[in-house]
């Protein structure tokens, strides 16, 4: 299973590596959040939910999207 998911107050991250082509959007936007030399490299507690739904959304390759 290639799809993760990552969850703090108020939202939920999931992210599938199969879809990731490193564009790195994420890290550039938020890096307190997505941080790939930490584990996990997705920590959402780490901003304001609607910060992290916000660059969530940026995904160029929709490998990060929203939990339901």
């Amino acid at each position: 299973m290639s799809v993760k998911t990552y969850r703090a107050e108020g939202v939920s991250v999931a992210y599938d590596a199969r879809r990731c082509l490193h564009v790195a959007e994420c890290v550039r936007g938020l890096p307190e959040v997505f941080d790939p030399n930490k584990r996990p490299w997705i920590q959402p507690g780490n901003a304001p939910a609607e910060l992290v739904a916000e660059t969530v959304r940026r995904c160029p390759t929709g490998a990060l999207h929203d939990a339901l």
